[in-house]
């Protein structure tokens, strides 16, 4: 049977991924609350980021920047977007 979750983006029951993204208590958080769907957008707002700052998955301090727009992303207020970028105006 498919790992089912209710996703904490879409805020909606749906197909969760096959196995936590990393093994730590954030990779379970994810498999616990993210579905495929929410993890894709944030695979593309990840590439984003990783241009828009010249991030290099391979250095520490990268790494963790990338992991606090995770959060960000899925627990908290939202992946902030690069300081370059400018929003509609209201």
């Amino acid at each position: 049977m498919a790992h089912t979750v209710f996703c904490v983006k879409l805020k909606k029951e749906m197909p969760g991924l096959d196995e936590p993204p990393f093994d730590n208590e954030l990779g379970k958080k994810v498999y616990d609350n993210v579905s495929q769907e929410a993890w894709k957008m944030w695979t593309e707002h990840c590439k984003m980021l990783l241009n828009e700052y010249r991030l290099n998955p391979a250095r520490r301090e990268d790494q963790e920047v990338i992991v606090k727009q995770m959060e960000q992303f899925f627990f908290g207020e939202g992946s902030a977007k690069p300081k370059e970028y400018v929003p509609p105006a209201k």
